[in-house]
């Protein structure tokens, strides 16, 4: 293996300065490393190298503040993390990305017996979710989402304000959504809550 000429903190500094070179040592040293790790969240290598050349274009954008970093490994793998989270957060919102994290867990899975088993896992850790849900929230959210009923007929039924059954059901939304990113991959995470949300 070759001698590393410089040290993080003398290649980070360089950067900072605005010397290109240093920061086409640091691009190649990284984009191999990043890219591994972020497949491992995106199932999609395009997609997997657009957040890949994304966070180190925000370091040479943000360069001066590199020389802060105490610990350069954590902190790359830190942002890597968050912008791949933030992409499958936009995605859950954009069916077209859905549609696209879907081909690709397909063609990653390969059988429809593997992905049935994704679909299982989900809807398993789904029902633990709903489990702690306090008595009342969980009344709330399954008379909504399992039984069809809208949010004037929830109240009626169970003498609540309209306010407050809303406020059961978002609470009970963003909980389930934590648990599930707790507990799944978050490429499943996203893309199943779109498409049972959409079979709903």
């Amino acid at each position: 293996m070759p001698e590393r000429l410089h040290t993080d903190k003398e290649l980070l500094q360089m950067i900072s300065e605005g010397d290109e070179a240093a920061f086409r040592s640091f691009f190649h040293a990284w984009q191999g490393r990043l890219f591994h790790y972020i497949r491992t969240i995106i199932k999609s290598p395009q997609v997997a190298e657009e957040v890949v050349m994304d966070v180190l274009t925000k370091c040479w954008v943000g360069r001066e503040l590199l020389p802060r970093i105490e610990h350069l490994e954590a902190f790359m793998f830190r942002v890597a993390y968050h912008r791949a989270i933030d992409f499958l957060r936009a995605a859950s919102r954009n069916p077209q990305l859905v549609d696209l994290l879907w081909e690709e867990i397909q063609m990653a899975d390969a059988t429809e017996a593997d992905n049935q088993v994704m679909i299982k896992e989900y809807e398993t850790k789904l029902r633990e979710a709903i489990g702690l849900l306090s008595s009342q929230r969980r009344k709330v959210y399954q008379l909504s989402r399992e039984e069809g009923l809208s949010h004037k007929e929830i109240a009626g039924r169970l003498s609540l304000s309209r306010h407050t059954v809303n406020n059961h059901i978002t609470e009970a939304q963003r909980f389930i959504q934590q648990y599930l990113a707790d507990h799944l991959n978050l490429v499943m995470v996203f893309t199943l809550l779109h498409v049972v949300s959409e079979k709903v």
